[in-house]
């Protein structure tokens, strides 16, 4: 939380954030373990150990934690101020001998909502803070466990990587829950289109919106990190940040594509609509037009002349069966006419926007790979 005025590197405490919860895994190539602290001083333990530390802060609401992390591990003050204020834009900081990184990644909440991670790397450790307890990394956490793949043979530069990659990979899941949506909803627009379902989209495209302003600049930051000449990363652990700086590209790739989809879904209940109105105005027209001749006709024998004062005034009205012949003449305008619409093909049904589809999802589906 930013306070006006405060100097430069302050640590100011949102009121409302959770008190602060630091976990702490050691590990090397032959063994590791995993343990929550309430003094942070029991970090040194782990760090005369050697190998590769990794401290996790759950909850940014105790000043006192924070600041004792940051004098032991010598964290700058700007970056500090950073980590603590959540809502950073995305990006690659360096100071001296470590790295700053700040990024965003899903909570998994039902209105899409998005936390802060910011990430230390030095050499030997990895620093983690989260706004919240809970995340994303316990693929990390297992690889650890298990001895899979490479990472407790490398250094805290793939470790950062790995939780980087958890990060990165999480939006995954989310963008597979936007192709339902986006499926859902046209079939709605397509079958039963209703505000309801506009309202739906409108709030589909706001949050591809927010998830394009937090991935857009994450791309750039692991960018820089593939291409970053620090001492920090080794070439080995660079390549898998070429690696996860194209699967940034290839999210921010969906992203448009389903804001496109967002966009098409609009245009297509519009056009919906104004089918529908146009079939109804096609009825209406038919109904009228019908109607034209037999009002002039209706019309006509209601002006009630007197035919005895003059053969010129309505002699049909004395016909013995006249009121039949009117009827013959307005049901033979009638069929006239229906005939002639028909022949146009102005009563035949029409293909409704029912019988095709505007969106392949499929497409877009392989776009995703298994997470």
């Amino acid at each position: 939380m930013d306070t006006l005025g405060a100097a430069p590197g302050s640590i100011i405490i949102d009121p409302a954030a959770p008190d602060s919860i630091v976990h702490v895994t050691h590990y090397d190539a032959e063994s590791i373990s995993e343990r929550q602290i309430t003094d942070v001083s029991e970090i040194k333990q782990e760090l005369a150990r050697g190998g590769v530390t990794w401290i996790n802060v759950e909850g940014l609401g105790s000043a006192t934690t924070l600041k004792q992390l940051a004098t032991l591990f010598h964290l700058h003050p700007l970056a500090m101020e950073d980590a603590v204020n959540v809502h950073q834009r995305p990006k690659v900081d360096r100071y001296g001998e470590q790295l700053f990184i700040a990024l965003r990644m899903d909570a998994r909440s039902a209105c899409m909502r998005t936390e802060q991670v910011s990430i230390f790397v030095g050499r030997g450790f990895v620093i983690t803070f989260l706004e919240d307890p809970g995340d994303c990394f316990d693929p990390v956490r297992r690889r650890l466990r298990e001895c899979d793949g490479l990472i407790r043979r490398r250094g805290a530069d793939y470790l950062a990587y790995a939780l980087l990659d958890a990060a990165v990979d999480s939006y995954f899941p989310l963008l597979e829950e936007f192709g339902d949506r986006l499926e859902s909803l046209e079939d709605e627009v397509l079958l039963t289109p209703s505000p309801s379902a506009v309202s739906r989209i409108h709030e589909a495209k706001h949050q591809l919106r927010t998830l394009r302003r937090i991935i857009w600049p994450l791309r750039d930051a692991m960018n820089e990190l593939a291409r970053d000449s620090s001492t920090l990363v080794s070439d080995e652990t660079r390549i898998y940040f070429r690696d996860l700086y194209d699967h940034t590209v290839q999210i921010i790739d969906i992203v448009e594509t389903y804001r496109e989809i967002g966009s098409d879904l609009i245009d297509l209940y519009l056009s919906s609509q104004s089918n529908r109105m146009n079939e109804i105005m096609r009825v209406l027209t038919v109904i009228s037009t019908i109607f034209m001749p037999l009002s002039f006709v209706v019309g006509v024998y209601g002006m009630n002349f007197n035919t005895a004062e003059s053969r010129w005034n309505m002699p049909e009205l004395n016909w013995r069966y006249g009121y039949v012949a009117v009827w013959g003449v307005l049901i033979a305008v009638a069929l006239v006419f229906l005939y002639f619409f028909h022949k146009r093909g102005w009563l035949s049904a029409q293909a409704g926007p029912g019988t095709g589809r505007v969106i392949d999802h499929a497409d877009v589906s392989k776009e995703i790979p298994a997470v």
